[in-house]
Parts: C-alpha cells; structure tokens; sequence
C-alpha cells in the first residue's frame, strides 16, 4: 500500500490518479471532510482525514503501509518538526521505503523554507529507511496566470531581472508516480526535477504575450502584498512566520538567480519535460474551454 500525504494539493490532485489508473492500492491523507469527499469521488476508499501534526492521525495514516509518499505543509512553521515525526511514524509502522517531496537547493539555508526541507532531508538520509528524495523546481501554476490572462500583467513578489528555472506540477507527478511503482530501483536517490529554460519576468511575460496574442506586462510587488492577496487580509500581524519566509524569497531571488537542470528530468519522464510556453499554451486553452463552457 502506498500512502500519499497532502493528496488533495497541488501534486495529490495529479498525483492520485495516475496511481489509481495502474491498480495501486491506495491510501490518503486529507485535513478536510470536503477533500475526503472529493478523493472518495475519484475513487480512492481508504482516507485518513485529520492533521498530520497530530501523532494519532500520523500512526493510522502510516499502519500496514509500505512506501510513503510525504509533501510537507507550506509555510508552516512547524514544518521540520512534522517532517522528523512523519518518518519516526514511518519506522514505528515499519514502513519499506519513504519519498520525500523537497525542493531544488535545500541547501540554500538563507531561504527559510529550504532550511526546513534540508534538516527533514537529512533527517531522512540517516534514518535507516530506504528513501527517495525529490527536488523540484519552483512549480508552474495556474493561479500566477490568471492575472496575465485577465488583466494583461504578470506579478512577481522579486527583481524582474533574475532567472528561475520551474517546472510542471504534471511533470513532477509523473517521475513520482514512476518511483513509487518501483521504489526499489530509486532506492538512495536524489532527483533534481527542472524543466527546460531559465526565465527573467521579462522572458516569461513574452511568452505570455506570443501565447496569448496580447501585450502582457511584468509587474514586481513586495513580498508583504503578494501575501496580503493570497490570505486576503489587510495586516500580516497573525502570520509572521510566512511573512519571514516570504522576504527572505524575495530577498535571495532578488539578489541571485535560481536555476537548474533538465538533464535528470528528461531521463526520469523518458521525454522532453513541458516548457513554459507547452504550460502557458495548456492552461490558456483550459480557460477559454471553460469560458465556452
């Protein structure tokens, strides 16, 4: 059995299916009653709804499974600790093989996020427990379009003048999937996943541009207002935690470049990865197909 963590997130929404789809048995772990619902809709009929923080909900999510499949909670403050309880969980419930879903460079530590996954990554390494760990990209994602779809401008929370690399979410789902149906043949590894391509806002607001046959504008807000508008809320008095995590992202992407490689990304999906313009030609078509709709 394999136990998919956060499997109605970005990745468990991708992920989940394609496990279904060749026959795994499957089980997940939800916080919500709602997103229950919506994986006992695709088909999955063991569900473990609660917080992982909580040490009852990690011990039923983990008994009588063999590989686990861990995303840790964005922007928690806690995210370490749940991280070293998620595999003490593991080993107490003799799970065979743990994949851990971190980030490229863990081991920029200035970036407060990545000190987390890079204490869980080591936490892992010397665990005992057969592992995998995957470092993807920043992702591509749909909500960062929508403003360049509908308002004609593309917002970053850094400089507009330095490169990132990124990937598909579908992408990294698929080299999970991969790995989970054969965890054995991954056992040790240490995956890099980044698409082709190293983009300035200016780069991937031409890319918009050419895709969407209008003129789309880059535009850098701060950090604090990025994070104003994603928990709509006027103060980030109640979430200092994420604002310090937000600053310090902008802070380093505005000062240095993040990128990387597509080499062991092309070899692990056996095929080109998506690029960003495959991704902004995608999900344009989705939103006029649901317009039509």
């Amino acid at each position: 059995m394999i136990l998919v963590a956060a499997a109605n997130g970005n990745q468990g929404k991708l992920l989940v299916p394609k496990l279904l789809a060749t026959g795994h048995q499957l089980r997940a772990c939800v916080r919500s009653d709602e997103s229950a619902r919506t994986l006992h809709a695709a088909g999955v009929t063991d569900v473990v709804v609660g917080d992982m923080a909580n040490s009852d909900v990690l011990a039923r999510a983990m008994r009588g499974v063999e590989t686990v499949y861990y995303v840790g909670p964005a922007l928690h403050p806690e995210e370490a600790r749940m991280g070293f309880a998620a595999i003490d969980a593991a080993q107490d419930a003799g799970v065979s093989h743990f994949v851990f879903s971190s980030v490229l460079h863990a081991i920029l530590t200035d970036l407060v996020q990545h000190q987390s996954k890079r204490d869980i990554e080591e936490y892992l390494v010397s665990s005992g427990l057969e592992f995998t760990i995957l470092q993807p990209a920043n992702y591509m994602l749909r909500h960062r379009l929508v403003p360049a779809f509908e308002q004609n401008v593309f917002r970053l929370s850094w400089s507009l003048d330095r490169s990132q690399s990124m990937v598909d979410v579908d992408d990294v789902t698929s080299v999970a999937a991969a790995v989970l149906s054969d965890p054995h043949r991954h056992s040790g590894a240490t995956y890099e996943l980044v698409a082709p391509g190293q983009y300035t806002a200016h780069d991937l607001v031409a890319v918009i541009s050419g895709v969407t046959g209008r003129t789309v504008a880059a535009e850098q807000i701060s950090p604090d207002t990025f994070l104003q508008a994603a928990f709509g809320v006027d103060s980030l008095n109640d979430f200092p935690y994420q604002t310090e995590v937000m600053r310090a992202i902008s802070a380093r992407y505005s000062s240095h470049d993040f990128i990387g490689n597509p080499n062991v990304l092309t070899w692990l999906l056996g095929r080109p990865p998506t690029t960003f313009e495959q991704f902004v030609r995608r999900e344009f078509l989705k939103l006029h197909s649901s317009a039509r709709g």
